[in-house]
């Protein structure tokens, strides 16, 4: 490495991490984006003098780029952060690995906590280039669709696919290309921890060749994960398949809400394809609670839950909160991401009392709404949350969630999705604890 002329794309947490890496293996590193950085900075709009031995491409760029394709032309190596951190591994370092639309964050920390001598990294925590060298003998990758996209070398003993929903198609192209992003993990592993409800999964995984093992919150079959009454139960790991082991009873899944057992059964998965024992497992369950902004009860006052769920960032997300809930007051609105709304309201309009309707694309929420006769306000103007949560104490009554799934990313009026969460709770320990 020492002396090799190296490019990043992007200079973010991701592309700085890579830069700090190479430059500690004597590496001549420059930095390509838009945005000002700590590094030597290439020109992103000179594409005719491109000189390095090879370039390393942050998850968040396009393989349309013009400098991707630029570097393409004149034969330069593409790798990624990912790639880049197996090549430097430590001898012996085993990896597994975590995707899904929702809930791999959760999953991915809940698995890290039943693995002994782990780390949770790469989309969540540290990255992985900067986790390969602090000692972990495994490594609990969360890995989005953009990471996979252009993942080439890494290997998993296990992998865990969530679900498949509509998301980043205005990254992808499509659906069918966002999916096949996802599903291409399942070629860099033997045994893929697969959601036996998700059809998408099901189809994709069929041709695959390695060894799969279901979950789902159905009586599982031999060979699978499952509920059987309140127990959560593994068939797939035990000495006799026509035993059930037990991995925890469902109560002490909190929430107790289906995503999040879902969650529950997939870490499980993971962990138990590590060897670890059931009580363990079992252990880690019952003392793990979601990250902030996870379908975090802020306040339960007068019969009315608030509930702050805004890692909500996309439509399986916010239906899956919304069916959670008896009765939704819900705050909803942002970027969609190119994504519909169509199933969503569809099939949460049952339990939807009202809908608050913020951010650039609301329009789209509101269109269906309308489509099923549901009432809604739109929220306008500054201190928009503010706005949001007086209008839900003027409509919430005993028995209602006042509820933030928005469906949609942040960005159009706020720093990121933690930042309108934080706002949310503000508002409420300001307004409705008053």
């Amino acid at each position: 490495m020492v002396g090799k002329r190296a490019l990043i794309l992007g200079g973010g947490v991701t592309g700085s991490a890579v830069a700090n890496f190479l430059i500690s293996k004597g590496a001549i590193v420059k930095v390509s984006d838009e945005k000002e950085t700590n590094f030597d900075t290439h020109p992103i709009t000179d594409l005719e003098n491109l000189d390095f031995d090879f370039a390393v491409v942050s998850p968040g760029w396009k393989p349309t780029h013009p400098l991707i394709l630029a570097l393409q032309k004149k034969g330069i190596e593409l790798t990624n952060e990912i790639d880049l951190a197996w090549e430097y591994r430590p001898s012996g370092q085993i990896w597994y690995a975590i995707t899904g639309t929702n809930g791999k964050t959760s999953t991915t920390e809940l698995a890290a906590k039943m693995i002994k001598n782990s780390i949770a990294c790469g989309n969540v925590g540290k990255t992985v280039i900067e986790s390969i060298t602090e000692g972990h003998r495994f490594l609990v990758l969360e890995l989005s669709s953009f990471q996979i996209h252009w993942l080439r070398k890494a290997q998993f003993r296990a992998v865990a696919i969530l679900n498949i929903a509509d998301d980043h198609t205005d990254w992808h192209g499509s659906f069918e290309n966002y999916a096949a992003a996802k599903i291409k993990l399942l070629a860099h592993s033997e045994i893929g921890i697969l959601n036996g409800e998700d059809g998408a999964i099901v189809k994709s995984a069929q041709s695959w060749p390695g060894k799969k093992i279901f979950f789902s919150l159905e009586t599982p079959n031999a060979g699978e994960l499952g509920l059987v009454e309140n127990l959560l139960v593994d068939r797939a790991f035990v000495p006799d398949p026509m035993e059930a082991g037990l991995i925890a009873e469902l109560t002490e899944v909190v929430p107790t809400v289906p995503h999040n057992v879902l969650n529950a059964l997939a870490a499980a998965g993971i962990a138990r394809a590590a060897d670890i024992e059931l009580t363990d497992i079992r252990n880690s369950i019952t003392i793990f609670r979601p990250g902030r902004h996870r379908i975090e009860i802020v306040l339960e006052k007068d019969g009315i839950s608030w509930v702050n769920d805004s890692k909500a960032t996309n439509p399986h997300a916010a239906l899956a909160s919304i069916l959670a809930c008896n009765r939704a007051i819900w705050i909803a609105g942002g970027l969609a991401k190119g994504a519909s709304m169509t199933e969503l309201v569809a099939r949460a309009k049952p339990r939807i009392k009202h809908a608050l309707l913020i951010g650039t694309d609301r329009e789209l929420i509101a269109t269906e709404l309308k489509k099923h006769g549901l009432t809604f306000d739109y929220i306008d103007g500054e201190s928009v949350m503010a706005k949001a949560i007086s209008r839900a104490l003027e409509l919430a009554t005993e028995g209602d969630t006042v509820l933030l799934a928005p469906a949609c990313a942040s960005m159009d009026q706020f720093k990121s999705y933690a930042d309108r969460g934080d706002q949310f709770v503000a508002q409420i320990h300001e307004q409705v604890k008053s």
